[in-house]
């Protein structure tokens, strides 16, 4: 398990961006040399953990939560194949892009050693937006991103800070003993709602958008197994 690329993005003017500035940096390109990676402080609040990275809405990105992202290579080839384009390394908005980890089945509060010393936790997964769709610039991408099989890609909580590059191996140092991985976090926040309250089973370690919609469904609703309420 690989690190392939370290990327990151500047803020420029868009007109696909939801971000009330009219900014975005979604555009991100492979960093070379050793990359800071780092807390950068509440949601909301702190920005990107990727130093040399901006985050322009902090709604929805950056923050202590969400410090990075991860997308997987085969993951990208998947969708090389069906958008019938080449896509780099960052194309999708991603800080890490992996080889041979399976970021979508990575369980929430799953922890990754990169290199010698950084150790990031997964929180959740990627939600789509207006801004990621104007990006990608294809017809009902956010509806295609939500369902398709390659997957949402994993956020990531900074547990040790430190520095990382190109071609550090991935280590997976800790599992928690739960069955929500990213996949069925992404697939209960988007098109499977009832399944949110049995996703409360890693609620000490879900970003914390995710973990207040799933509380509100499990509140609205009732259930905390993941069933239909009849409401729903």
């Amino acid at each position: 398990m690989t690190l392939l690329s370290v990327n990151a993005g500047r803020a420029r003017a868009a007109d696909y961006t939801d971000a009330a500035s009219g900014l975005t940096a979604i555009d991100k390109r492979p960093v070379d040399g050793p990359v800071r990676i780092e807390a950068p402080g509440p949601p909301g609040v702190g920005r990107s953990g990727v130093a040399g990275d901006t985050v322009c809405d902090l709604r929805f990105h950056g923050g202590d939560d969400r410090a990075a992202y991860a997308f997987a290579r085969e993951d990208m080839d998947l969708w090389e194949r069906e958008l019938g384009r080449e896509l780099a390394n960052g194309s999708f908005g991603e800080n890490l892009t992996t080889r041979g980890l399976d970021v979508n089945g990575a369980l929430i509060g799953e922890r990754w050693r990169i290199g010698g010393d950084v150790v990031l936790e997964v929180t959740g997964g990627r939600i789509p937006c207006r801004t990621f769709a104007g990006f990608v610039e294809e017809k009902g991408w956010v509806k295609r991103f939500t369902q398709s099989a390659a997957g949402p890609g994993a956020l990531l909580r900074v547990i040790v800070p430190g520095e990382v590059r190109a071609g550090d191996p991935i280590t997976v140092v800790h599992r928690p003993d739960h069955d929500v991985t990213v996949a069925l976090l992404h697939r209960a926040a988007t098109v499977e709602r009832t399944l949110l309250p049995g996703t409360l089973a890693a609620a000490e370690w879900m970003e914390s958008g995710l973990l207040a919609l799933a509380r509100q469904y499990a509140e609205k609703y009732g259930r905390t197994d993941g069933r239909a309420d009849g409401g729903a």
